[in-house]
């Protein structure tokens, strides 16, 4: 504990630096703003010609990027420290640090106001939550996920259908002013389930390779591909809406089969296609080479994705799904690490990047509206009613239901990409989500993540008693 208030004494001082190196407050930061206005116009003719010179030396482009990754790293590996000291996943202490990072405002500290909004953090970001994706693909086992397949489908159906009907009538009911997109976008945002927390929870307990957690784990794989493919057709409808059109049933069927076309011919094309590359690659003695061909294989299905206007993340999806150990065992073989222990340090680097940015562009200032709380509130309490009606969908006998729904709970990872995508889509001049909406989904997802762990434990040490009373 004296490491982590170590750290948190030295990330205070480095958030004294912004991207200028001065600490600004209050006063400060408005009078330095108004300067700045004043000469923006001959400052920015001399920067694009090479020529601006800010305090005495020329300035980098990469330079707030750097000052913005050490105080963003540096926040994200304390606050998973003290998530991890309280038994939480580390993703909500990153989550949260961004949160305090993004709100210093509120104390009348200006100088990281930069860190929402520079260009270089977001595009780092997003190499993140591609590459997460990827990782959770991966961890995502197909032949698993058949083995239970009744169940798990009708887990993971009743686990989108129930939450988006569920968000897109609380959304309709409290944000009446709102379009009708908005709504449909904030269902979307409660569909998915986070394999990574739930994969990690079971885990923890020892009950990883138990029925019900494959059943869990199965739903969650499942969820996340129909929450894509929701992702994807809501996404559409709101292009043509920007451009005054509205979307017939054939085009959004189109866009569903697109969706699916591709998951489908990605993971048919690639688990033919992949081997053969791999088995090619390892021809090449070259140090990095597995993990270059399996960044370039994430990447391309990734961009290919994006070229027939489906989100980068479901080709990083695919593209976790396909990739499978057995395609390079040649690697393998001659001593090279897997793909996952891999890509470990570099998701280590960017994955928590794109968390912080999620929890600094929450505006802590919209809690001061009471609709807001009440909205993050009702909002977080049919998410977690949306999911425990899963608990229908186990037809084997002899399994604990309760435990079933309640891991199908958390959010994480994939209710933030949801919104941060909202958050970029615009309709009518406006974001899809808003501010205040966007905290009030980062809320839910706080949550609904914090809820699973300690219910996943009481509930699954409930169904072996009841198990073991019916053994007797």
């Amino acid at each position: 504990m004296r490491r982590a208030v170590l750290g948190l004494f030295l990330l205070a001082a480095l958030v004294g630096f912004g991207p200028g190196f001065g600490f600004l407050t209050g006063a400060e930061a408005a009078a330095d703003a108004a300067a700045a206005a004043e000469t923006t116009t001959g400052e920015q003719g001399e920067a694009d010609h090479g020529e601006g010179d800010h305090g005495g030396g020329h300035a980098s482009p990469v330079t707030p990027v750097l000052i913005a990754l050490v105080i963003i790293l540096v926040a994200a590996k304390l606050g998973g420290e003290l998530a991890e000291r309280v038994h939480q996943p580390a993703v909500l202490g990153e989550l949260l640090a961004g949160v305090i990072l993004g709100n210093l405002t509120l104390f009348g500290f200006y100088g990281l106001e930069f860190l929402g909004t520079d260009f270089g953090i977001t595009i780092l970001a997003e190499i993140g939550v591609i590459l997460l994706l990827f990782e959770v693909g991966m961890e995502s086992n197909i032949k698993e996920m058949l083995s239970v397949g009744a169940s798990s489908l009708l887990v993971a159906i009743l686990g989108v259908v129930a939450p988006f009907v569920l968000g897109l009538g609380v959304s309709s009911w409290m944000l009446p002013d709102e379009h009708m997109l908005v709504h449909v976008f904030i269902g979307a945002t409660l569909c998915a389930t986070s394999v990574g927390i739930t994969a990690r929870v079971l885990s923890d307990l020892g009950k990883i390779n138990a029925r019900e957690s494959k059943i869990i784990l199965g739903a969650a794989v499942i969820d996340d591909v129909l929450g894509l493919v929701i992702l994807a057709v809501v996404a559409g409808v709101i292009a043509a809406a920007n451009v005054g059109g509205e979307l017939a049933a054939s085009a959004i069927a189109l866009i569903i089969g697109k969706a699916a076309g591709f998951l489908i011919g990605a993971i048919v094309l690639g688990s033919w296609l992949s081997p053969r590359v791999f088995r090619l690659a390892s021809k090449l003695r070259i140090k990095g080479m597995l993990l270059t061909i399996a960044l370039a294989f994430c990447f391309l299905l990734s961009y290919l994705a994006n070229l027939i206007e489906l989100a980068p993340i479901v080709g990083a999806f695919a593209a976790g799904l396909i990739l499978d150990e057995v395609h390079y065992r040649d690697f393998i073989d001659r001593g090279d690490h897997n793909v996952e222990e891999l890509l470990h340090p570099i998701n280590m680097f960017l994955v928590p990047v794109f968390f912080v940015l999620m929890g600094i562009r929450v505006d802590l200032s919209t809690f001061g509206q009471v609709e807001v709380l009440g909205f993050a509130a009702v909002l977080s309490f049919v998410a977690i009613l949306g999911k425990m009606i899963c608990a229908l969908g186990v037809v084997e006998k002899g399994l604990d239901r309760v435990s079933v729904a309640v891991g199908m709970v958390p959010r994480g990872e994939v209710g933030l990409i949801f919104a941060g995508i909202g958050a970029t889509l615009v309709l009518q001049g406006h974001p899809v989500i808003s501010p205040p909406i966007f905290s009030a989904v980062v809320i839910m997802v706080i949550i609904t993540t914090l809820v699973t762990p300690p219910a996943l434990k009481v509930t699954l040490a409930r169904g072996d008693r009841k198990k073991a009373q019916a053994k007797k």
